[in-house]
């Protein structure tokens, strides 16, 4: 979308908002750019729409298809995986369904709690720290 001129990302954005809001009643808040290719005039378009532009620190690699047991692992043992992450999997991958139980049971047993990404995300009063985290301001 990096390509795209500011009234197309706009006109990408809205026309999957409307589809989800048709069919499901939500009203979206965070865009999670395709295959995370942003820049500044993207997140600037964004949030003059209402979004908050996010993304994540541990890719799954579902997309290459070599099986469940290797998306469980690749998080798992993944080296940016910790409080706070955002785990990129992809719902057209192959494996990804049949990975999902073992991995999250994987990561509870780690003692990780899952969250909706509107109560991981802050939206303001934060800074970021060198790893991409949000790191609220007291």
């Amino acid at each position: 979308m990096s390509q795209l001129s500011s009234e197309q990302c706009q006109e990408e954005i809205i026309k999957v908002h409307d589809k989800v809001k048709e069919l499901t009643g939500y009203e979206m808040s965070l865009f999670r750019p395709p295959y995370g290719d942003y820049d500044n005039d993207l997140i600037k378009t964004a949030a003059s729409i209402g979004y908050q532009t996010i993304q994540w620190n541990v890719d799954s690699l579902d997309w290459k298809d070599y099986g469940a047991d290797s998306i469980v692992k690749t998080v798992c043992q993944h080296k940016n995986l910790g409080n706070g992450s955002i785990i990129l999997c992809h719902n057209g991958a192959k494996y990804t369904a049949d990975a999902l139980e073992l991995l999250i049971a994987r990561l509870k047993d780690a003692g990780f709690t899952f969250v909706p990404l509107s109560k991981l995300v802050l939206s303001d009063n934060y800074h970021m720290n060198h790893e991409g985290r949000q790191i609220p301001n007291h």
